[in-house]
């Protein structure tokens, strides 16, 4: 039986916010805030979402408000587009369920000097290739296997420790958000279990919404940023999508457990178990974020032995090496992680807090020192994934988020319907020819994946990013339509 929709206060403060009153439930802590429009707003009620958005508001040590991103959807404990900071000194909690159980999924975006009208007549023997190629799909085993030492230092030292193998180049980390590794990582908290599931799974693609996807640049909208950042109509572009596989799951699932007492052993109470937290300064808080951190970096890797892999096929499909194809990286983003950052919690009042974003992408503004020094004019890129038959967006961070976000941005479009109603709304059909049918060739393992992640069971990308580009979150800088995915 369906989840009823959501039934509380939602006041429109502006044409992109939507308010649920800390005055809601009395165990509320701060409002909650939701990026919206008119024309998204009712399906953002049509689930349980912005429920979660005011069970977030009751973790102690919350700043400003509860947020959610305009791709909120239903998730575990924290909604889908979710966003949190708290305050360690004011006994502020970490969570899991806001970081998600995918640990630093993420996209990364490749741009080529390919051009569509050279292209376009070897995309299929491309897309197959790849799809050959690029282990896709539930326990798929990898080309990479590691032992546990070598785990261990690729978990403690991100992506440098595969750069130095010879699969990468020191500018995939200098483009990488925090230069592709967390500072404190620590292996020793990540389990015997977590590791025997990670051995073989880092360069594997995985599979729900997880996915490569060559696009072709079919819009600019400023020339500047995609100067800046090497985009231009009618190039050849490559995302990619996935985290931490088996290892970050476990991780997730194991702290979860350790965290289930930890409420009343620090004297609070939750409205939903799934939001099971420790203070950030425990011995269990510190010790989930040691673990944290390490699933980060290995998804890191993982997404950097993926970039590797389709250089390699890139390379053989047009006979040229991929420095010569031009196959660098623009960007990559973490959609699901904690990071200890300073913001502006209120009245001028600025602090180190614990960011949790759960389905949701950093935006940090130009000038910013985090970001790499070629986009501190423009800020720092922000890819938007959507459903495999409509497009993705690049966007470039904006001052607006650091005043209204905690320096966040969305992370996708969004689900419209769950996973089981998407594949009953496919019985009968063929996805991958209704797509074919418009220009796209799509690879999966399965009709389910496929029919799981059609385009009706996601949102309007367009609608959804026209919001945190009138709301002065990030600004709209070029439209990827995709021409081939694969997908597990």
């Amino acid at each position: 039986m369906a989840k009823p929709g959501y039934m509380g206060p939602l006041e429109q403060v502006s044409p992109f916010q939507f308010r649920i009153p800390k005055d809601y439930r009395e165990d509320m802590r701060v409002d909650g805030m939701i990026f919206a429009d008119d024309a998204l707003i009712g399906h953002i009620k049509a689930d349980q979402g912005p429920e979660q958005v005011a069970n977030v508001a009751t973790l102690p040590g919350i700043q400003k408000a509860s947020l959610a991103m305009p791709d909120i959807h239903w998730g575990y404990g924290f909604c889908i587009g979710g966003v949190a900071a708290t305050d360690p000194e004011e006994g502020g909690v970490i969570s899991p369920g806001g970081v998600g159980y995918d640990i630093n999924c993420g996209v990364r975006l490749l741009r080529t000097d390919l051009q569509w009208s050279d292209a376009k007549d070897r995309i299929r023997p491309l897309v197959e290739k790849l799809f050959r190629d690029i282990p896709t799909g539930v326990g798929q085993r990898g080309a990479f296997v590691f032992t546990k030492p070598q785990l261990v230092k690729l978990m403690e030292q991100g992506v440098q420790y595969v750069v130095d193998q010879g699969w990468g180049t020191e500018r995939d980390i200098q483009f990488a958000e925090a230069g592709g590794r967390l500072d404190n990582a620590d292996p020793g908290r990540v389990s015997d279990r977590a590791i025997m599931r990670g051995a073989d799974q880092c360069g594997t693609l995985g599979s729900g919404n997880h996915f490569l996807e060559v696009q072709v640049v079919d819009r600019v909208l400023d020339e500047k940023s995609a100067e800046v950042m090497g985009l231009r109509e009618g190039q050849i572009t490559v995302l990619i999508h996935s985290g931490s596989r088996g290892l970050g799951y476990q991780v997730c699932d194991d702290f979860l457990g350790v965290f289930k007492d930890a409420p009343k052993k620090y004297g609070f109470t939750l409205p939903d178990w799934q939001l099971a937290c420790a203070p950030v300064r425990s011995p269990e808080g510190q010790a989930y974020l040691g673990a944290m951190r390490a699933a980060a970096n290995y998804a890191w890797c993982n997404r950097q032995l993926l970039t590797h892999q389709a250089r390699e096929v890139f390379a053989e499909v047009f006979g040229k090496s991929w420095q010569k194809l031009g196959m660098d990286l623009v960007y990559d983003v973490a959609h699901n992680i904690a990071k200890f950052e300073e913001h502006d919690v209120g009245e001028g009042v600025r602090k180190e807090v614990c960011v949790h974003r759960k389905g949701a992408t950093r935006a940090f503004p130009p000038g910013h020192p985090e970001i790499p020094e070629a986009y501190a004019e423009i800020g720092q890129p922000v890819i938007i994934p959507g459903s495999m038959g409509t497009a993705s967006w690049v966007l470039a961070g904006q001052p607006g988020s650091m005043i209204h976000s905690f320096g966040t941005s969305c992370h996708g479009a969004g689900r419209l319907m769950s996973r089981t109603a998407a594949v009953k709304l496919a019985e009968g059909r063929r996805i991958d020819r209704e797509l074919d049918a418009i220009g796209i060739i799509a690879k999966a393992r399965g009709h389910k994946g496929l029919a799981e992640e059609q385009p009706a069971a996601y949102k309007d990308v367009d609608l959804v990013v026209d919001v945190v580009d009138k709301a002065g979150i990030s600004k709209k800088v070029a439209r990827l339509r995709p021409v081939g995915v694969i997908k597990g």
